[in-house]
């Protein structure tokens, strides 16, 4: 998706604000609704926003374990390579960068399983379902992490108030190039099924 991301086209508020408003109907703990969408689509704050994700990612703050990025699929890790290289060359062009957050009651880095569960379970659904909304309307998303090595930055550069509102990620959002896509290569569904015990 990354690649096919139209860079010269806007996007229009109208169907941004209807992602949102699909958004809002996700689920969430205790049905609080804890969550804000940051939209940037001034072009400064996105290209400060993109040279922050190019550090994190050149200079992270913080030790990321991954798993095998190609993990027995050379073709497929050199495609994804690929993709995330376009995206740090032109993070700074795509037409709306999308910061979503949760607010919360002081940082979370040392909650608990449980607590960090509640957090995160309590705002992904609502970013996916802009995600999956987004699709449905001819836009493409990518999920991103890495400018949240310098999230305190970010925050500053945007107004969010660091100390009672987590970033979860960086979300570019542009027109696609086509239409024609194919599913993702994924895991066979039978391999992660486990019925009645592991």
């Amino acid at each position: 998706m990354r690649k096919r991301l139209d860079l010269t086209r806007p996007v229009e508020r109208g169907l941004l604000e209807e992602c949102l408003e699909l958004a809002t109907q996700a689920p969430t703990g205790r049905n609080r609704q804890r969550w804000d969408f940051v939209l940037v689509t001034d072009p400064g704050k996105r290209a400060a926003l993109a040279e922050l994700y190019r550090l994190g990612l050149a200079r992270p703050r913080q030790r990321v374990v991954r798993d095998g990025i190609d993990q027995g699929d050379p073709v497929g890790g050199a495609r994804i390579a690929d993709s995330a290289r376009y995206l740090f060359d032109h993070l700074h062009e795509v037409p709306v960068l999308l910061i979503p957050c949760i607010g919360v009651q002081g940082r979370h880095e040392n909650d608990s399983h449980v607590g960090q569960a509640n957090t995160w379970g309590s705002v992904l659904p609502a970013v996916w379902q802009f995600m999956l909304a987004a699709r449905s309307r001819g836009l493409g998303t990518a999920w991103t992490t890495p400018h949240l090595h310098y999230e305190r930055e970010a925050a500053e550069l945007l107004g969010i108030p660091y100390e009672t509102v987590l970033q979860t990620a960086l979300i570019p959002v542009a027109h696609t190039i086509g239409t024609d896509f194919r599913p993702g290569p994924r895991v066979a569904a039978e391999r992660i099924a486990h019925w009645d015990s592991w």
